[in-house]
């Protein structure tokens, strides 16, 4: 089944450079631009306070050597340490309850766009990538973008307290502080080599978390046919071995990522021994002072705090940078469908022409080429022919849903690229082959179509197909809930409500993707009336599979491998005997009252 692939990025994933990462992070995080001013100032006063409690402590130290007890001074200065790390705290506390709200909106905008961006996708970008996938980077991946805003504002503030306990070692001894500052560049050499390795291992953890995602996603939907085939078994397997290539997969990366911090550490306590053995020389020299010699030792783990941050933290900061991309991936893809105008006519007519048009999909197969088809305004038309001829693709092509590649296709004599695509679908009723119902009541979905209208109009509607008797056949009328994707009903009913939801919508142009299942007679029946409510007033491309809807068919297309051989009414193709006679013969001749009647006998 494929649940075991997948580490490979997708088509549309694309590498950004720090700089442009950084710019399109700003750009999100610029309608929060006061909180976050307020937040730097937080951070400022946070870091710099922070690094005032070693330079108390160097003092007491100094007085107590220099063997002048005064008790006022040293309560004072306790008193002030203690003062300190409260304010410390207390700009923490305003520091992270505004950072919570900035990432609240941040996070929302960023899961919004991509969402959007998924919905603005064509069919084509739905059909190659998982749904579960997608769904990985509008949830999972703003959630660890999130962790890198907060620790980017507690890398800032470890930032700001180093700037000033740089100064205050400066202004105390500079020979010292330059001996401890050589050590900073390595530090600054080691992150910059690490870096590219980490977001590499990063990207690979995430994508096959995001496989991992797909996995239960597809295994869910889809387990009333495992258990019908007794495959429980088997898709646990195929979900464990998924799941194992996710944990070797960021085990690795764990071990790429926890190596840093030990290395940086080991750095800290060699800047650190360099500092108590020159230190102690100087201070028995009489170069500095027994305090100022502490200062530096207390403060040297405060002034490589930021780069231990980023270190430390590596693994969320890669984690949150892979994450952005991620996203941004997203919501960058490029369309396959682009229109070229934004035209809105008053009124649709519905004449559709296909002149010389060739289609493939993604994967080249030409699907259509040199097609020519003419449908007149309020004609009904069944396409038929084997699987594969190109009778969906016809459908898909009229619904925007892909991309030809030359040729014309022509609505209202225009060409369907030149008008606003939202406004042309408004005008266009859909029914696939296996109708999609949204979690929720019948009467929440007919009103999908059209949110303006009342259930007094539904149930109007409703009566015109059998004085509205298949209601009945629903538990709670049309406050019956159907389930995800209409599983709590049948799939006659789920025709039903499908058909009404267009019926609602009252399109120029109905498509339909006739389904193949059985369904009782009377529900036949009640279909049948819905598909001719609908006919009457649009023009009518019709996929079909039952012989009802292709006998009542003003013109009927037979098509093989993309090619239009036969055309006309039923009964004048079956006297031709040519290629639509096979077809009846193979799909439609059972349907037929005679074959009944003779299969009885």
């Amino acid at each position: 089944m494929g649940f075991s692939t997948g580490l490979a990025s997708e088509s549309y994933d694309r590498q950004y450079s720090n700089r442009t990462l950084l710019g399109r992070i700003w750009a999100y995080a610029k309608p929060e631009r006061k909180r976050i001013i307020v937040i730097f100032l937080t951070v400022l006063l946070q870091g710099g306070l922070g690094a005032l409690p070693p330079v108390i402590v160097s003092k007491v130290l100094d007085e107590g050597v220099a063997g002048i007890p005064n008790e006022q001074a040293f309560y004072l200065l306790t008193a002030a340490v203690i003062i300190l790390e409260l304010l410390g705290y207390l700009f923490y506390y305003v520091n992270h309850r505004l950072l919570a709200r900035v990432i609240a909106d941040i996070n929302r905008n960023l899961s919004t766009d991509a969402f959007a961006s998924s919905m603005r996708q064509d069919m084509a970008f739905h059909d190659v990538f998982s749904s579960g996938k997608i769904v990985s980077r509008i949830t999972t991946d703003t959630r660890d973008f999130s962790t890198l805003i907060t620790l980017t504002m507690d890398v800032a503030n470890n930032l700001v307290q180093s700037i000033v306990t740089a100064f205050i070692l400066l202004t105390a001894e500079w020979h010292l502080a330059l001996l401890f500052f050589l050590t900073v560049p390595v530090f600054i050499l080691f992150v910059s080599l690490y870096r590219n390795l980490a977001r590499r291992v990063s990207r690979q953890g995430m994508r096959a978390m995001a496989n991992v995602n797909a996995t239960i996603k597809e295994t869910i939907s889809g387990i009333a046919i495992a258990k019908n085939f007794r495959q429980e078994e088997s898709i646990y397997a195929e979900f464990k071995r998924s799941n194992t290539i996710s944990y070797r997969t960021n085990v690795k990366r764990g071990m790429v990522l926890s190596t840093v911090f030990p290395i940086t550490r080991a750095f800290g306590a060699l800047a650190t021994a360099l500092l108590v053995y020159f230190g102690a020389i100087s201070v028995t020299q009489g170069i500095i002072t027994a305090g100022a010699w502490y200062l530096f030792i207390l403060s040297t783990e405060r002034f490589l705090q930021p780069i231990l941050s980023i270190t430390s933290y590596w693994t969320q900061v890669q984690t949150g940078l892979s994450a952005a991309e991620r996203i941004l991936a997203l919501i960058d893809a490029e369309h396959t469908v682009n229109q070229t105008g934004a035209y809105e006519p008053e009124n649709y007519r519905g004449k559709i022409d296909f002149n010389k048009l060739r289609f493939s999909y993604s994967n080249g197969k030409t699907i259509l080429n040199n097609f020519t088809l003419h449908i007149r305004e309020g004609e009904n038309v069944a396409i038929v022919g084997h699987t594969g001829a190109g009778k969906t693709s016809i459908a898909r092509l009229i619904a925007r849903f892909y991309e030809f590649q030359s040729g014309e296709l022509l609505i209202d004599g225009k060409d369907i690229r030149s008008y606003n695509l939202h406004a042309l679908r408004q005008h266009m009723g859909l029914v696939t082959q296996v109708p999609f119902l949204f979690e929720g009541t019948v009467e929440e979905n007919i009103r999908f179509a059209r949110q303006d209208i009342t259930r007094e109009e539904i149930l109007s509607l409703a009566s015109q197909i059998g004085g509205g008797e298949w209601l009945d056949t629903f538990a709670e009328g049309l406050d019956t809930r159907v389930g995800e994707r209409g599983a709590k009903i049948s799939m006659g009913q789920r025709q039903l409500v499908a058909l009404l939801r267009v019926l609602a919508q009252n399109p120029s142009v109905f498509i339909l993707d006739e389904a193949t299942a059985s369904i009782d007679p009377f529900t036949e029946k009640q279909i049948q009336t819905a598909l001719n409510l609908i006919l009457k007033q649009s023009t009518s491309v019709l996929i079909a599979h039952r012989l009802s809807t292709v006998q009542s068919a003003d013109r009927i297309i037979v098509l093989r491998d993309g090619d239009i051989i036969e055309e006309g009414t039923h009964s004048q193709l079956l006297k031709q005997g040519g290629h639509y006679s096979e077809l009846y013969n193979t799909y439609f001749r059972h349907q037929s009252l005679d074959y009944v009647e003779q299969a009885g006998s």
